[in-house]
């Protein structure tokens, strides 16, 4: 975007982000310039190695109604939420992420990681789980990589593992996708190989009225990779009315950028 947006959308409620698995505020960085009112659930979930507790350390620290904008684990942490204090949510965005539960070998993956780091280092661990996280273009930006590198290895060891072990003890949805009724939004990068576009068309379909839109040329890291895209995607998603009938008021249709 080319100018800030102090105002978010002017009638949305304050914007709240929830990072994902080894993320933090410097992920949302362009974002954060282009919606300055906008506040990062900072802190890595402080150790947190359920994602009930994750939900709980988020509550607390966010105002007393939001809009929500989560990225990859940061959408297991909303939906938990959500289930928690669905009045505190007055819309949500879901990106690049997944409501699945722990599918066969997820566990075996997660571990094979950990491993890594806890034989090699943290530095060797997410040297090798950050490259297909991030799109064809992104693996060319130096800056980005580095960036993005130098954020997840800071996370450290014992987060890490804090993190898989909520992931892999992640309380199903299935049941509270359908009761959910804020205006909702699934963004995901083209080339996510870890939550691909796929997986966001189940979850606009499980989630009554949820939109979907597509940023070309991204991968899991969008907001980073491709944050013009993405700011304006967040942009929209603010000025979407928040009344119960948002559903009937043309934004229904799936679209891409």
């Amino acid at each position: 975007m080319d100018t800030k947006t102090s105002d978010q959308g002017s009638k949305a409620a304050p914007l709240i982000i929830l990072p994902g698995l080894m993320c933090d505020s410097r992920m949302f960085a362009d974002l954060v310039d282009a919606f300055p009112a906008a506040q990062v659930i900072d802190g890595f979930y402080a150790g947190c190695d359920r994602i009930e507790a994750m939900a709980d350390y988020a509550l607390a620290r966010m105002p007393a109604r939001v809009s929500l904008l989560v990225h990859s684990m940061g959408a297991r942490v909303a939906l938990e939420l959500l289930r928690k204090a669905p009045d505190r949510v007055e819309r949500l965005a879901l990106v690049d992420t997944g409501v699945h539960s722990p599918r066969p070998g997820e566990r075996e993956a997660r571990y094979a990681l950990r491993d890594i780091g806890r034989e090699q280092s943290m530095a060797a661990l997410v040297a090798d789980w950050l490259p297909p996280m991030v799109g064809f273009a992104g693996l060319r930006n130096e800056a980005l990589m580095d960036s993005l590198y130098t954020m997840a290895v800071s996370a450290g060891l014992s987060t890490f593992e804090a993190q898989i072990e909520a992931l892999l003890n992640r309380p199903s949805v299935d049941a509270l996708l359908p009761t959910i009724a804020c205006p909702t939004l699934a963004m995901v990068g083209r080339q996510d190989q870890w939550s691909p576009v796929a997986q966001h068309e189940a979850i606009v379909a499980a989630i009554p009225g949820a939109q979907l839109r597509v940023v070309e040329g991204a991968g899991h890291m969008m907001p980073a990779e491709a944050p013009q895209a993405f700011n304006r995607l967040v942009g929209e998603w603010l000025a979407m009315p928040a009344t119960p009938d948002f559903r009937n008021i043309s934004y229904h249709a799936k679209g891409e950028v």
